[in-house]
């Protein structure tokens, strides 16, 4: 089928589904971008487990390289960090396998767009989590430690619970700054919502219809995001009594 100029399509065609839409195109950005935010999201939450409980009780040397590591992701922007993480690494990385004999490696754009993101993400979970922890009763912990509670099964029946309220908030905020973080990847060219969003408007010039209709999908992910973590509040807090001002 033969496409009329883009100027004479209407715009609920222009985001359809049809030979001559490009809706196909923005929900399989949409897709890469809640895929990449959920991986992403994922790793830093491993991360800022680790990261948090190695500055809290780890030894000198484990709490230097985390400060280190936390102090200096979250003072260089994220744009900068991903071309870096992107470029450099994926060069050092190609140049040190030819030294060993082997062949260049290509590696998936979702992984490592969700690798770049999950070390930022990292470093700031890693903060909120160890706040979280800090703002555990001490007597909660002093009494499992009395009852000769493993650290383990300590972390895992007092420390994770009762922080779990505390970093929810900042845990939250994080979550919807990764969705948000994904359209940084359009540099590196990766095709996420925000990069669909580009080509589309770019091979049409109706900026007005695409670009609108892209913050209204963020704000789709924004607005149950925001439900389903109001929900895990909830549940988290469960049993406490409501603070009403």
């Amino acid at each position: 089928m033969t496409c009329p100029p883009p100027a004479q399509i209407p715009a609920l065609e222009l985001l359809g589904f049809g030979d001559c839409g490009w809706g196909a195109t923005l929900v399989w950005g949409l897709g890469n971008s809640i895929v990449i935010a959920l991986g992403a999201y994922a790793l830093g939450f491993v991360i800022g487990i680790g990261g948090a409980f190695g500055k809290l009780y780890g030894g000198p040397i484990l709490k230097d390289l985390l400060a280190t590591y936390t102090t200096l992701v979250r003072a260089v922007p994220e744009l900068v960090l991903i071309l870096i993480l992107y470029y450099a690494f994926t060069g050092l990385l190609n140049q040190a396998l030819l030294a060993w004999g082997f062949g260049r490696v290509v590696v998936s754009p979702i992984l490592t767009g969700i690798a770049v993101l999950g070390v930022v993400q990292g470093a700031y979970q890693t903060e909120v989590i160890r706040g979280g922890i800090l703002a555990v009763p001490a007597g909660q912990i002093e009494a499992a430690r009395a009852m000769g509670m493993p650290p383990g099964l300590m972390a895992r029946r007092i420390t994770l619970p009762l922080m779990t309220v505390s970093a929810l908030p900042g845990l939250a905020n994080l979550w919807l700054n990764a969705t948000k973080d994904t359209a940084l990847l359009a540099v590196i060219g990766f095709t996420e919502l925000t990069k669909a969003t580009a080509q589309a408007s770019a091979s049409t010039k109706a900026f007005f219809v695409f670009y609108p209709a892209a913050m209204v999908l963020y704000m789709c992910i924004s607005l149950t995001s925001t439900f389903l973590i109001h929900r895990i509040e909830k549940w988290a807090r469960r049993g406490q009594r409501e603070v009403r001002v």
